[in-house]
């Protein structure tokens, strides 16, 4: 009875189940090698702990790694979409070769295009795209970076607004030949680059000393500005402006004292000038109606709707009142824009109410170089398009006001003059 039940619950409990012959055992206790292997084979849980950490240390590395991964492409993506500006790296091979002053180089990593005027530059498209860049201003237009280079020299770089620009095609047809444009008044185009998803960054020499606008209103009271400079700055704009109407056949169509740049030497060169063609027939209504919420449009834009060389002069004008006065044409005064506060002044012979305090202090000098400056001002401000002179007459005028030769052309031993007439001529 005993062997029976033994059987039967080693083999189990089936009939079907036959259970094999049991060969003899040499030493009687055969089991305990088989023992005493499955025992080495077992693992302690020290072992089971340790290997457990592995792995996790394993598993939190290669998220590091991932996620270490992620944030460098995010924030590269970032500076690309945000405009980030031009670095230095001149050791590249990426550059074409140079067509009639053009040198076109591929977009590196991020793809695209970046074109040099002048022969190549000092940076590429993946400089470019990776440099240190703060925000200087925003406009209609777009977005304005200062890019400090990796070899620690700067540039201007704007990122126009997408929407508002024309179709590729166009855009670069215009831009070439904007970046072929050079003169000592006008800010020069350097380099410009298109994006795979559409981005266009347009590069400029940097200037120091930032617009008229910042320099004339926000400078300290103990930094006074003299009237040989005011008056250098006059002049550099208007040769600017008479090359682009007379060699270029271009309308600037936004001229306000924040588009005007001062280099190390307070020299003003224009800048934005020809970027009505990159953009397209709304955008430019819109910075139409900008630059006369600002003070600088020419009445008859309201309905014209259309800048030409007449509107250039009447903003032109209104820069040298700006010269004159010291005001801004966006501050308020009594209801009136600056043209018609000068003209109210003049009209009741208050006229030394009109100058800025600081250049009255030399007036027994430089009176008639005030006074006959503001009198072509007005001229170019003259409600009437026809009435006033093209910019080359203004220029050639404001030369006979102050000869660059002479340290002035109005000492008359502190005799004070009247104003001249300031009706249409």
């Amino acid at each position: 009875m005993f062997s029976i039940q033994w059987t039967m619950k080693l083999c189990g409990y089936s009939a079907l189940t036959s259970c094999p012959s049991e060969a003899p055992s040499q030493s009687g206790v055969a089991p305990a090698p088989e023992v005493a292997k499955r025992r080495r084979r077992r693992l302690s849980t020290k072992d089971r702990i340790l290997i457990a950490a592995a792995v996790l240390l394993v598993v939190l590395f290669l998220l590091c790694c991932i996620l270490l991964c992620c944030l460098i492409r995010k924030r590269a993506a970032s500076k690309s979409k945000d405009g980030g500006v031009a670095g230095a790296g001149a050791a590249r091979t990426e550059k074409g070769v140079p067509v009639g002053g053009v040198e076109i180089e591929s977009g590196g990593e991020a793809g695209g295009k970046l074109v040099h005027f002048d022969g190549p530059m000092a940076f590429t498209a993946d400089d470019l795209l990776c440099a240190t860049a703060e925000i200087m201003g925003k406009s209609t237009f777009g977005t304005v970076y200062k890019a400090t280079l990796e070899d620690g020299s700067e540039v201007a770089v704007k990122r126009l607004r997408e929407k508002i620009t024309k179709n590729q095609r166009e855009f670069e047809a215009e831009v070439n030949i904007l970046g072929k444009i050079r003169h000592p008044n006008l800010l020069a185009l350097r380099a410009y680059y298109l994006g795979p998803k559409g981005e266009k960054l347009l590069v400029f020499d940097y200037m120091p000393k930032g617009s008229l606008a910042a320099f004339l209103h926000a400078r300290g009271p103990d930094t006074p500005i003299d009237w040989p400079t005011r008056m250098r700055i006059a002049k550099g704009m208007a040769r600017g402006l008479s090359y682009l109407h007379s060699n270029e056949n271009i309308i600037h169509g936004n001229l306000t004292s924040s588009n005007v740049l001062l280099d190390e030497q307070t020299d003003s060169k224009i800048a934005d000038y020809g970027l009505s063609k990159l953009m397209t027939a709304a955008a430019n209504s819109n910075v139409i109606a900008t630059a006369g919420a600002l003070g600088y449009r020419a009445p008859e834009l309201s309905k014209l709707k259309k800048a030409n060389t007449k509107t250039d002069v009447y903003s032109l004008g209104v820069i040298i009142l700006e010269l004159l006065t010291g005001k801004s044409p966006g501050e308020p005064m009594n209801g009136l824009d600056l043209p018609q506060w000068v003209a109210s002044i003049v009209k009741e012979e208050w006229t030394n109410e009109v100058f800025d305090l600081e250049l009255m202090r030399d007036a027994s000098v430089i009176g008639n170089e005030l006074l006959n400056t503001l009198k072509l001002a007005l001229h170019c401000v003259d409600p009437s398009p026809s009435a006033r002179p093209e910019v080359l007459q203004v220029l050639q005028q404001l030369e006979e006001i102050r000869p660059e030769t002479a340290a002035s052309s109005a000492d008359d031993g502190g005799a004070e003059p009247s104003i001249p007439s300031t009706t249409s001529e």
